[in-house]
């Protein structure tokens, strides 16, 4: 399996069904990868992108805090699958030279590596190509980069006209 690091690029909320989509992006190019996760999942990745404390610590806090506490560091996340419209990933934990590879949800492996600044990898069959810009017919337009706003506002039409099963919908 050819795996290709990402970042969070981005967290939104589908219009016309109110689901939480987050969206990878690999780091040296331009092609996406959106998950449909749930609403609890979402406010845990929402919360460590805005480094917005909370007064108690979330699950995937209690299991950094307990990998830590065992002398132990999360490495890496790695989605590595979609099966029946289900996504798989595996975090993995390096203690001394034993490695283990833990299955999880792809939104608590991205939540725990981002709390752990652990790199998220992504299998490169399952990164789309970033959605174009819809031209009218016959128009020719100077060719421009976009602004950051513009692309975020192309992804987000993009994703609405997505069904959630075209990508593997998360299911809880």
């Amino acid at each position: 399996m050819n795996v290709v690091e990402t970042r969070v690029n981005g967290l939104i909320v589908e219009s016309k069904t109110q689901q939480n989509i987050v969206i990878l992006r690999e780091v040296d190019g331009e092609r996406i990868l959106p998950i449909w996760i749930g609403p609890s999942e979402a406010m845990a990745i929402r919360r460590i992108l805005s480094e917005d404390p909370f007064p108690r610590p979330l699950t995937h806090d209690l299991l950094f805090l307990v990998v830590e506490g065992l002398k132990a560091k999360i490495v890496r996340v790695v989605i590595s699958d979609l099966r029946e419209n289900t996504f798989y990933a595996s975090v993995f934990v390096q203690r001394e030279s034993d490695m283990l590879a833990l299955d999880a949800r792809p939104s608590d492996s991205i939540a725990l590596a981002l709390r752990a600044r652990a790199p998220i990898f992504v299998n490169d069959k399952l990164l789309q190509p970033p959605p174009r810009a819809e031209e009218p017919e016959g128009e020719e337009k100077p060719a421009r980069e976009l602004t950051e706003e513009e692309k975020a506002e192309q992804l987000r039409r993009y994703l609405e006209k997505l069904n959630p099963e075209d990508f593997g919908k998360f299911n809880l």
